[in-house]
């Protein structure tokens, strides 16, 4: 039987109960979503019904808005910017995990101007994150105005920005192959972070995609990858180089996930090519992102049976993420 388990990225933590259950829409309490027994799909230690009445039936207090300085701006290429921020403690840590992001605004704007973006790297020695911002629209072009020692209104922190997070902390002591494709790079790092960590040998397939270079270098050499480039899409289907590649990396070596940072038709090719071998997948979450608590409906998707899923707050295994996908 094939069950998918799905949870949600709040569940048990300062955020939940959130507004969803204020509406009887929450991801994970039956009690929350309109049932009248208990009977939570996957119970997280704290009951989310309880934490609910404690909090005067109401949502608990959600992210808060920080106003930050600007340390490093770096123009990459044309429209690609690295920003270094000073954020407090408590936020860099919570910003430490793959996934994380975080939304950014000029000051003193409209809350339309929101930009989500995914956390490269955040140091918790000297409290600085790191993004890559591809300058493309105009929550963006907005964002291009600020400097050096301006500030910057930072809202989070969010954590659902890769798709599959239990796949990746239970990936120990094997071999970890990581592919990424253009922005793809900034978001990749904390992932193969975590893998280092937890003793893998890291393998990079790269393309650059429309990038002039690979600009996460430094970190590659850091957590001693291996690093392959490789084209690996072409009219919209995997290029035979990148199937030979992958699964010769596969055939020699004892590899535990496969993450893709990339866009979707990127992701589904390649789970759906390899779907058959027997290894995890995680991937980045490309659901648009507007208000990240699930309340707007841009990140909702729908699937056969007449499931709705809110990718901003739910997790799941990436081979879910498409499968019974309706589309129109």
């Amino acid at each position: 039987m094939n069950y998918e388990i799905v949870d949600c990225i709040d569940a048990g933590s300062e955020f939940c109960p959130c507004h969803l259950a204020e509406s009887d829409e929450c991801i994970i309490c039956s009690q929350m979503c309109g049932k009248k027994f208990c009977d939570c799909i996957n119970w997280k230690g704290v009951c989310i019904y309880q934490e609910y009445c404690w909090n005067g039936n109401k949502a608990k207090e959600g992210r808060k808005e920080y106003l930050c300085k600007i340390i490093n701006k770096v123009l990459l290429q044309e429209n690609v910017i690295e920003f270094s921020i000073l954020v407090s403690h408590k936020l860099c840590l919570d910003l430490c995990h793959p996934g994380s992001f975080v939304f950014l605004k000029i000051p003193n704007v409209n809350e339309f101007y929101n930009t989500p973006i995914s956390i490269m790297e955040a140091d918790t020695q000297e409290n600085l994150i790191k993004v890559i911002i591809e300058i493309k629209g105009i929550k963006t072009k907005k964002i291009n105005q600020l400097k050096e020692g301006d500030d910057i209104s930072i809202k989070g922190p969010y954590w659902n920005g890769v798709q599959g997070i239990k796949n990746i902390g239970i990936s120990k002591e094997k071999t970890s192959l990581i592919i990424m494709n253009g922005i793809g790079q900034a978001p990749a790092i904390p992932v193969i972070k975590k893998l280092y960590s937890n003793g893998n040998k890291i393998i990079c397939i790269v393309d650059k995609g429309g990038y002039e270079d690979v600009y996460v270098k430094k970190y590659l050499e850091m957590y001693n990858c291996d690093v392959v480039f490789c084209k690996i899409l072409k009219n919209g289907e995997l290029t035979e180089s990148v199937i030979n590649i992958i699964s010769k990396i596969l055939k020699s070596n004892d590899v535990n996930i496969i993450h893709i940072a990339a866009q979707d038709i990127m992701i589904y090719s390649i789970i759906n090519y390899f779907k058959d071998e027997k290894i995890n997948f995680s991937c980045c979450n490309n659901a648009k992102m507007c208000c990240g608590e699930g309340i707007c409906g841009c990140c909702t998707a729908r699937y056969k049976g007449h499931k709705l899923k809110r990718l901003c707050k739910t997790q799941t295994d990436p081979r879910n993420l498409f499968e019974g996908r309706r589309f129109i």
